[in-house]
C-alpha cells in the first residue's frame, strides 16, 4: 500500500511541475492577448463607428492589424519635419506632462534596442555583483541605476551609484528582464555568453 501511494505521489508531482509552466504559459498569453485588444480598442473607436468590431471572429487578428496601420501611418507622419514636430508638440503638451510617461517611453525604447535602460552589472564588493538597469549617467561620471527585485523586473530600488562599479552587459533588455522573472534562471549562460572571447565558436556550431 505504501509503494502505491509512493507511486501516486511521485507521479502526480511529476505531472504538476510539467503542467504548471504550461498554466502559467496560458495565463500569461491571455493577458497580453487581452492587452493588445485593448490597446487597439481607442484606434477602433477613433477611425470606425463604435461597435464596428464587436462581432468579429478573430478580435486579436484585428487588434494587431489595426496597431500595425496606424504605427505605419505615424511612421510614414514622422518622416517629415512637419510631422515630426506635430508629434513633439502633442506629447509636450499632452501625454509629456503625465506621471511616469517619460519613464515607460525610456523603458520602450530599451526594449526596441537603444541605449536606454540598459543592463549591466553593479560591483558591490569582490565577490558579488547584482544586475540593474541604468537609467542616466550623470556629467560627473556616475550614475542613477534601477535595483530590480526579482521576480518583479521593473520594480525595485533607485540609487545613485559611481560609474567605476557599473559592467555593461552585451545583451538585450528583455533577456535580462525575463531572467530576473525567473527568479535568476539563465544568469549562467548569459555570463558564459559575456567571457567567452570574441571568435569563439560555441559547441554545436559550425
Amino acid at each position: 500500500m505504501k509503494k502505491l501511494a509512493d507511486f501516486m505521489k511521485t507521479t502526480a508531482a511529476g505531472g504538476f511541475f510539467v503542467l504548471l509552466p504550461l498554466i502559467l504559459f496560458y495565463l500569461l498569453l491571455s493577458q497580453i492577448l487581452e492587452l493588445i485588444v485593448g490597446m487597439a480598442t481607442p484606434i477602433a473607436d477613433l477611425l470606425f463607428p463604435k461597435g464596428t468590431f464587436d462581432e468579429v471572429s478573430a478580435p486579436v487578428l484585428v487588434a494587431i492589424l489595426l496597431l500595425l496601420g496606424a504605427s505605419f501611418v505615424i511612421g510614414i507622419a514622422m518622416r517629415s519635419e512637419n510631422g515630426r514636430r506635430l508629434a513633439n508638440w502633442i506629447e509636450q503638451n499632452t501625454i509629456g506632462k503625465l506621471p511616469l510617461y517619460k519613464a515607460v517611453k525610456e523603458l520602450a525604447r530599451g526594449f526596441a534596442g537603444d541605449d536606454a535602460f540598459q543592463p549591466a552589472l553593479l560591483r558591490n564588493s569582490e565577490t558579488e555583483q547584482e544586475m540593474i538597469y541604468i537609467v542616466e549617467k550623470h556629467d560627473d561620471g556616475r550614475h542613477t541605476v534601477l535595483v530590480p527585485w526579482a521576480p518583479a523586473s521593473f520594480a525595485g530600488s533607485v540609487k545613485i551609484v559611481s560609474g567605476d562599479r557599473i559592467e555593461l552587459l552585451d545583451t538585450s533588455l528583455g533577456d535580462v528582464s525575463r531572467i530576473l522573472s525567473q527568479w535568476g534562471v539563465g544568469t549562467r549562460e548569459l555570463l558564459e555568453q559575456k567571457e567567452k572571447p570574441h571568435g569563439e565558436v560555441s559547441e554545436g556550431s559550425t
